[in-house]
């Protein structure tokens, strides 16, 4: 049998509810003045006052040293990398964790390093689990030097790690001679859900950063915290890499405009995803996870759909969400109301009430 292609984004309806990802915000007119308001200079040159008060901040919250101002946070999570590891080293992380599922094998192809997967539900591990995984050093094994964890854990559902299973992995990665590192791509979803600061969240990580593209709204733009000496060797490997920018500031100043109004906001998404979880789960037919945070997993296959048709009628209807697996995941937001989401609940009823 041959289907018709799929007709082209141009001939579908415009998007009126995009719960596809918190990466899809768009800079508020208080932000876009705040940007056009920055004072600049050449970032390279350590010469952009804006990206110094960020980074300045950005270590306070994080109660670290120094930080390094970056176009986004997978450049982060491998500049990191490149800065503790070395070619043949192994990193341990969970396997569903971002590092290894979503950066196009970035470890590998750059840095030379493989990353050892480990289990737990949720997108979590426990010191059982990093202590299984752990191996004796010796010339037959790749040296072992670098723990990451992922606050929250995206494909685990936007689930928040304990501050005290934090701790716990940390101190074990440490004894076993492992550097820390926390991938916080939405670490202050977390630290506003559990109401507990981000630095206690990071403490016992020996480099975190934070990404301002998604529930805080800016453009583009991360941050990445560590000691001294870390953020030495992590600018090395930021020029190397071609990150090193120039009047930055323009960037920078919608990430502090987004530290000063759009984090305590985080709850606001987080109840709209309780609200979404609520009622999608009294639909016939509609499993959910529970969330913990601003994602909402879900699927519809004893509705008789697949996650990757019911995104594809819900698109037809103005709805766009993300699928990831056998999984749908939609995504609050600074851009999604709560008016926003009861349509986006009507159009997911209209879709699996009406003919197949």
């Amino acid at each position: 049998m041959v289907h018709a292609p799929a007709r082209p984004a141009r001939d579908l309806p415009p998007v009126t509810v995009n719960l596809y990802s918190d990466t899809q915000t768009r800079p508020t007119a208080a932000m876009k003045a705040a940007m056009m308001a920055a004072e600049v200079g050449d970032e390279q040159a350590g010469l952009d006052p804006t990206v110094d008060t960020l980074c300045d901040r950005m270590a306070r919250l994080t109660g670290k040293e120094a930080a390094v101002f970056l176009p986004s946070g997978t450049m982060c999570n491998r500049v990191a990398l490149l800065a503790h590891c070395r070619p043949g080293d192994e990193v341990l992380a969970h396997a569903t964790a971002h590092v290894l599922s979503s950066e196009g094998g970035g470890a590998a192809a750059l840095g030379g390093v493989q990353i050892r997967p480990l289990t737990g539900a949720d997108g979590q591990f426990d010191v059982a689990a990093l202590t299984e995984a752990v191996t004796a050093r010796s010339r037959y094994q790749a040296p072992q030097t670098l723990l990451c964890v992922e606050q929250t854990a995206n494909l685990g559902g936007g689930t928040i790690w304990p501050v005290a299973a934090l701790h716990a992995v940390a101190e074990c990665a440490h004894a076993h001679g492992m550097a820390t590192h926390m991938d916080g791509a939405r670490l202050l979803n977390a630290a506003v859900a559990a109401g507990v600061p981000a630095a206690e969240m990071a403490a016992g990580y020996d480099s975190v950063w934070l990404d301002f593209s998604k529930g805080l709204g800016a453009p583009l733009g991360a941050v990445l915290c560590g000691s001294d000496d870390f953020i030495d060797r992590a600018w090395m490997w930021k020029q190397r890499l071609g990150g090193s920018l120039r009047q930055a500031g323009i960037c920078a100043a919608a990430c502090l405009h987004a530290l000063d109004h759009h984090v305590e906001r985080l709850a606001e998404d987080h109840e709209n995803a309780r609200l979404l979880a609520r009622d999608l789960a009294q639909i016939e037919g509609v499993a959910v996870t529970p969330p913990q945070t601003n994602l909402v997993y879900f699927d519809a296959d004893a509705a008789g759909l697949s996650a990757a048709e019911l995104a594809k009628r819900l698109r037809a209807r103005g709805v766009m969400i993300s699928v990831l697996g056998n999984r749908l995941r939609a995504c609050t937001h600074l851009d999604v109301t709560r008016a926003g989401v009861e349509q986006a609940l009507a159009a997911i009823r209209g879709v699996l009430a009406a003919p197949r």
